[in-house]
């Protein structure tokens, strides 16, 4: 479940301008502010049942825009790639400072 909202923070990170309004609001109660189902309904004055149909085609469109788009899977690529030229420069002797400048600048971009 873990991975799962972990996933979906990412994904609503990414795509979230591409949400309604509404959407964007029972996403990140949810995820973000770890509402209940039931809380999400008492302040929107609508259904548990509602929310959770909500949530779920929200959830869908995001993964259907990662599908489509591939930010995501881009941004974590990136991630390891960063991670393997820290690593490869930690083994190099000598002056590293510009190149982990550039790292740092290239880690910043997203």
């Amino acid at each position: 479940m873990l991975e799962k909202t972990t996933r979906m923070n990412y994904l609503f990170d990414f795509y979230q301008l591409l949400l309604t309004p509404k959407q964007r609001n029972y996403m990140s109660l949810y995820y973000l502010d770890d509402y209940s189902l039931g809380e999400i309904a008492e302040e929107f004055g609508i259904s548990r049942q509602a929310v959770y149909d909500n949530i779920k085609r929200t959830e869908m469109m995001l993964e259907d825009y990662e599908s489509k788009l591939h930010l995501l899977k881009k941004y974590q690529q990136r991630q390891q790639l960063v991670e393997q030229l820290r690593k490869y420069l930690e083994e190099l002797e000598g002056e590293k400072g510009p190149i982990l400048e550039c790292i740092d600048s290239l880690e910043k971009l997203d």
